[in-house]
């Protein structure tokens, strides 16, 4: 814990900032298929927004009218997107808060549409030559594809996942050519950009950032029996086991902060977030930036924040400081 409290002077909010009398918007709901961890996000984020002392307000973006509506006319200083999956997390909402100068929290339009898209985050990510910033070796699954040519460049097993999807939502393991065929099946009922990937075989530790900075990373260890760490595994079993201290050494925690850090900020990610990761035959390996993460006190964010001593309310009002629009789009 030591080593990450150096910088936590540059998160902890200020009381002042706590204090101030200012107007909250939280966006949560919508209609994507995430809808449901939206509004356990959002009444968690609203709940702590109201007890930080802000005259908040709750709004679902499911009436899309009314919520321009009420954002035109509510007079708000920031606003708190909670929202999770399609027109919360992809952008949308974000050019909204842009073209209304409503300062928000989060990434841009930009950075959440490329953070939302598996598929355009791995050609950005291997458009920039680094050698750290390693992804795993995919093809694009349509209905015409030569199936049985994938499985001979990937092997087996095969991870399929919709590209625009969050929450594990629509993704499976392939174990033959006849599973492959059944998973992009699975996958296509959710996007039509499906990924199949090279299948990982090492550990999968998630990194949170928090005012542009790292936070202390969390080993996820799934069920025996879970193929990965999939929406069960995340929402309903509760048989994943979060492991904080993640159990790497000193120099190897602060390599995979370093690089989650920095694919974060080359997709143009700003203010919180967090970065999926995995090891795999002695190299990290980027899965995924989430630009908005879930948000109760369960969730990864929180519970990597709470090791350097941030409780539930101080994340959120550390959120809440680096609202700001006229972002780098």
């Amino acid at each position: 814990k030591k080593r990450f409290l150096s910088g936590i002077s540059n998160i902890l909010p200020g009381k002042k900032f706590c204090r101030q009398n200012m107007k909250v918007a939280v966006l949560y709901g919508g209609t994507s298929a995430e809808r449901k961890v939206s509004l356990q996000t959002g009444s968690a984020v609203f709940a702590a927004v109201q007890s930080l002392g802000f005259d908040a307000t709750l709004i679902d973006t499911a009436d899309k009218e009314d919520t321009l509506s009420k954002l035109q006319s509510g007079g708000f200083d920031k606003v708190f997107p909670a929202l999770h999956g399609r027109g919360g997390e992809d952008g949308v909402i974000q050019g909204v808060l842009e073209f209304l100068q409503i300062p928000y929290c989060g990434s841009g339009v930009f950075g959440s549409a490329l953070g939302m898209d598996k598929y355009k985050t791995k050609q950005v990510l291997l458009s920039l030559s680094d050698s750290e910033l390693k992804v795993a070796n995919y093809e694009l699954l349509k209905t015409n594809s030569d199936f049985e040519a994938i499985v001979d460049r990937l092997g087996l097993p095969i991870m399929v996942k919709p590209a625009r999807e969050g929450s594990s939502l629509g993704m499976s393991r392939a174990n033959s050519l006849e599973e492959l065929k059944q998973a992009y099946v699975t996958a296509a009922k959710h996007d039509d950009c499906i990924l199949a990937e090279q299948w990982l075989t090492g550990s999968e530790y998630t990194v949170s950032i928090l005012a542009d900075q790292a936070l202390p990373a969390i080993k996820l260890q799934p069920a025996d029996d879970a193929a990965f760490y999939d929406f069960e595994a995340k929402y309903v079993t509760g048989t994943t086991n979060y492991i904080l201290p993640c159990g790497l050494s000193e120099e190897n925690e602060q390599k995979l902060q370093q690089i989650a850090l920095k694919a974060f900020k080359q997709l143009n990610c700003q203010g919180w977030g967090r970065v999926d990761m995995m090891e795999h035959n002695g190299d990290w390996y980027v899965l995924e930036v989430n630009t908005l993460p879930g948000m109760t006190e369960s969730s990864l964010v929180p519970k990597a924040a709470a090791a350097i001593g941030l409780d539930f309310e101080a994340v959120v009002a550390k959120v809440l400081e680096t609202a700001s629009c006229n972002k780098n789009l």
